[in-house]
């Protein structure tokens, strides 16, 4: 398998992430998704594009004005990669939020499944 193959579905995935609506979430998700495709990082647990979509609603509802970026190389092989990433504000660069997840793709190149940490977050009061 081509390596290009793994940074082609992290780079659709950040695009899902990425997408500034819910219809651009949307058609970003059913072409980075299976459709049955699942997301479970500490927070979330999910399945099907909708809700995979809803997540991504919901992290752009709490993080706005902020943008998912790629941290250092995307690593794959036999259908898994993983990739570090950190959650970035357009207005001053901050990045209080970075992770690192693990993707298992379809033969078609989608992702089936997605294991998501989180690195760093936010402190709460």
């Amino acid at each position: 398998m081509s390596e290009n193959r793994y940074e082609t579905a992290v780079a659709r995935y950040f695009e899902a992430w990425n997408a500034g609506s819910a219809e651009g979430i949307a058609k970003a998700v059913a072409a980075a998704w299976t459709e049955d495709g699942s997301y479970t990082d500490p927070l979330a647990e999910v399945a099907g594009r909708e809700a995979v979509a809803a997540v991504i609603a919901g992290a752009h509802a709490q993080f706005p004005g902020f943008e998912f970026r790629l941290l250092g190389a995307v690593d794959g092989h036999h259908d898994v990669a993983r990739f570090g990433w950190e959650l970035v504000s357009v207005a001053d660069g901050s990045a209080p939020v970075a992770g690192f997840d693990v993707i298992a793709l379809a033969e078609d190149g989608r992702i089936r499944s997605v294991a998501g940490f989180l690195d760093r977050v936010p402190a709460t009061a």
